[in-house]
């Protein structure tokens, strides 16, 4: 079977979100994944799944999304991951991450270099290197010259400084919200303000582009010498999950047009509100309700 060349690979995990309404397929570079595909940026997954009825079924979602699946693994031992999500009124969501599953136990294959090899991005987060197995192949996948995409995606307490500081090194692009950059600047004796912490990262790990995300105070976006904020426009939100995967992905599909700095964090704050104004990570919408939605709210 033929495959379209992706112009971002996306690395990690992907599994059912147990949600109080039901199952819901998710994980970060999943949903990043299926909204580069949505904005027409062609993207892959490289996983691994379980040889079970959930792996089977996820399988069979991502195909419809119109998404191939021939960087995603099967596990004859390890079943297909499951996070059970608590929601607490509609902006907060407590995750349990059930391990150890199929995703944990990515194996290297040449397969994945030569994606790369042909990629714009590869985009990757710390949850998928909590196994030894998934952290080398990702870390044999650093060695691409594509563009380092690292989404923090912080979840205590999967992660070590070790494997923050090793990360952060590889990385082009860094994304992280308030909380984790938080985290990362005590962990490595950064300052305390958004600006000095952000330069401070930049310096020590070389980073040539920072995104913090701010929920409902929006973005801000370090470029060069420059910093761009943008606001989220007000919307009837349904739920924040997979909000800040769909913001990612518009900032990468942006980015990859080489839109102007402002206007890349402009759609990228846009498109996480649009996706927190529905329920789950993967909703269900058509490019023209997307498009109608920026151009109201971005009065283009």
């Amino acid at each position: 079977m033929l495959h379209q060349q992706n112009l971002a690979v996306c690395y990690g995990e992907v599994l059912w979100d147990i949600l109080p309404d039901g199952p819901q397929a998710g994980g970060a570079p999943l949903n990043v994944c299926y909204h580069l595909n949505k904005l027409g940026l062609p993207a892959g997954i490289v996983s691994r799944i379980g040889n079970d009825e959930n792996g089977s079924d996820l399988i069979a979602l991502i195909r419809s999304a119109g998404i191939a699946t021939n960087l995603i693994q099967t596990d004859s031992f390890y079943k297909t991951g499951e996070v059970i999500a608590e929601i607490n009124g509609t902006e907060e969501v407590k995750y349990t991450i059930v391990s150890p599953v199929a995703w944990d136990y990515i194996d290297y294959q040449q397969e994945q270099t030569e994606a790369l090899d042909a990629a714009r991005y590869l985009v990757y987060g710390t949850l998928a290197s909590r196994n030894s197995a998934s952290r080398d192949t990702l870390f044999r996948l650093l060695e691409t010259d594509a563009i380092k995409v690292f989404d923090v995606n912080l979840r205590p307490p999967h992660f070590t400084p070790t494997l923050l500081h090793d990360l952060l090194l590889a990385t082009d692009i860094l994304k992280c919200n308030q909380e984790e950059i938080n985290i990362i600047c005590e962990l490595f004796g950064a300052p305390n303000d958004n600006h000095s912490q952000i330069l401070f990262l930049i310096e020590k790990f070389g980073l040539k582009e920072v995104i913090l995300t701010r929920g409902r105070n929006g973005a801000l976006y370090f470029n060069g010498d420059d910093v761009f904020k943008a606001h989220p426009p007000v919307i009837k939100m349904a739920d924040t999950i997979g909000s800040g995967d769909a913001f990612l992905a518009a900032f990468i599909y942006n980015h990859y047009h080489q839109k102007q700095p402002q206007t890349i964090i402009d759609n990228a704050v846009a498109m996480g509100a649009f996706v927190a104004s529905k329920k789950g990570g993967c909703p269900v919408y058509q490019p023209i309700e997307l498009y109608e939605f920026l151009n109201y709210h971005l009065q283009l």
